[in-house]
């Protein structure tokens, strides 16, 4: 099987292993969204306002706070949720294809598999790359966001308000995804490798680099693009909306108190 082009690769996945396979692990998914993102996005502020001792106002927080508290946040969650990150990968990359076995049945068997063939370790396979990786990702998006919404709102190209939030995150994404990708393609490899393909994450990376050159580190870009620019898109507005929300309610039971 062969693939070519983001269309022709959903094509040819849905003609050879069916519709349901375009949603291959995406139980582990929401279980690695529910654990990680809470933790990198719910912790942000938290962190930013703890190194800038402080300081409330956006524009008071300077570049290297923000970098620091996305760099932080993305480390602990993805230490926190790598098992998931490790299923996810591996049934993403699993053939539903007739007389082909699958690795797994489900995802739970998926835990207990990994656990037994390759010990507690291998649920915690790749968790340096995978570290790097969502701390660049996590930096990336969160301050680009940041900075992007700042600038937006300095000098009054929009107002804090739904638009303002899209574009944001949309540059976010493609900012993040021109970052990340080096590090998500070797990521993606070496998690999904059979024991003692490869020696480590770096040795993944010179391999590739080696054997197919640097574009290599870009491959399945545009998809990548298109998962992190919806995602942020998703994931900023909805963000923005229930922060609204949620301090609207604070107020009306503050005033009511």
């Amino acid at each position: 099987i062969r693939y070519k082009g983001v269309f022709g690769t959903i094509g040819t996945i849905v003609k050879t292993e069916g519709p349901k396979s375009l949603y291959n692990g995406l139980v582990a998914g929401l279980q690695r969204q529910m654990s990680f993102a809470s933790i990198r996005i719910g912790l942000y502020d938290t962190v930013k306002l703890y190194y800038t001792n402080g300081k409330v106002l956006i524009i008071e927080a300077g570049i290297v706070s923000r970098i620091l508290a996305g760099c932080t946040t993305g480390a602990l969650a993805v230490t926190i949720a790598q098992p998931t990150d490790v299923v996810k990968v591996r049934f993403q990359a699993q053939v539903n294809l007739k007389g082909v076995k699958r690795r797994y049945n489900g995802t739970m068997d998926a835990y207990k598999t990994i656990a037994r063939q390759e010990g507690m370790k291998g649920l915690w396979k790749g968790t340096f790359p995978n570290v790097t990786r969502n701390a660049i990702v996590n930096c990336t998006e969160l301050v680009t966001y940041d900075l992007i919404k700042e600038s937006l709102l300095q000098y009054k190209l929009m107002t804090d308000n739904l638009p303002c939030h899209f574009v944001s995150a949309f540059g976010a994404g493609f900012c993040t995804t021109v970052i990340a990708s080096p590090v998500d393609v070797v990521k993606t490899r070496y998690m999904n490798s059979p024991p003692g393909q490869y020696k480590s994450a770096i040795n993944c990376a010179w391999t590739m680099l080696t054997k197919e050159g640097p574009t290599a580190f870009y491959k399945g870009f545009v998809p990548s693009f298109l998962r992190l620019g919806s995602w942020n898109v998703v994931m900023f507005v909805s963000y923005e909306q229930l922060k609204r929300a949620m301090m609207k309610s604070r107020q009306r039971v503050e005033y009511a108190v």
